[in-house]
């Protein structure tokens, strides 16, 4: 299944603000600066390209942090990010697409938080709990920011959202020693994508202002305990 200050600090960092990026200006249709093609050929435009889709997500996060799925405007993100709207819309069609990124952003920067500091629990069900609550720890830290991937979790009906998918995967990589999803079997990707389906729904729950940190654990304890005790 980021970004300003710190999203997800500890889990999920969100990426730092963007106001002392040097701002873009005078693109040409394809969305690179005027004045013909960067130096160093096709790698240094890629690294352009990349740089530039990179600052537009954190752009997207940012006001997303401070202001839900609302502040998202593509127009108020091309200005933040510091290039032009046709450019922002050539990277991200509409808003969706834009949260897609934003999502897999966060997503990345969990799972380099799992690489560089992987959970110690002696059980697949204890790790999986370890990795789940970094995440809801980070998220609550950012709680504007989490309503806004969340909802539009729920909102989105034309368009991919990998939140589940991808937590899916990561869960079976540190409950099951490293497993893969194209090495699982159908069962075990059903059971890591049911704790996942739990965790997104807690979310809900304790943004609703329904749940406590600490009945969200137990529950989500309770349902890796059930789901990955034999995995």
């Amino acid at each position: 299944m980021r970004t300003p200050q710190a999203a997800l600090q500890g889990a999920i960092a969100t990426p730092p603000t963007t106001p002392e990026r040097t701002m873009e200006h005078d693109f040409t249709a394809d969305g690179l600066p005027s004045g013909g093609p960067p130096p160093g050929g096709q790698g240094a435009r890629s690294r352009s390209q990349h740089q530039r889709r990179k600052r537009i997500v954190q752009a997207a996060a940012a006001l997303a942090s401070r202001g839900g799925v609302e502040a998202m405007q593509m127009r108020t993100v091309a200005e933040r990010a510091g290039v032009a709207l046709g450019t922002l819309y050539r990277y991200f069609p509409s808003k969706m697409d834009l949260v897609v990124a934003v999502v897999g952003e966060e997503i990345d920067l969990l799972e380099s938080s799992i690489e560089r500091r992987p959970p110690s629990a002696d059980t697949a069900s204890g790790r999986a709990v370890d990795v789940l609550m970094r995440a809801t720890r980070g998220l609550m830290r950012e709680p504007e920011l989490a309503d806004a991937l969340i909802r539009s979790l729920i909102l989105a009906d034309d368009v991919e959202i990998p939140l589940g998918d991808r937590m899916a995967g990561l869960l079976l990589r540190v409950s099951a020693g490293g497993l893969t999803p194209e090495q699982a079997t159908e069962e075990q990707l059903a059971l890591a994508g049911s704790l996942a389906s739990v965790w997104v729904q807690e979310l809900l729950e304790i943004l609703r202002g329904r749940r406590t940190h600490d009945q969200i654990q137990r529950r989500i304890e309770i349902a890796a305990s059930r789901l990955l005790g034999d995995i």
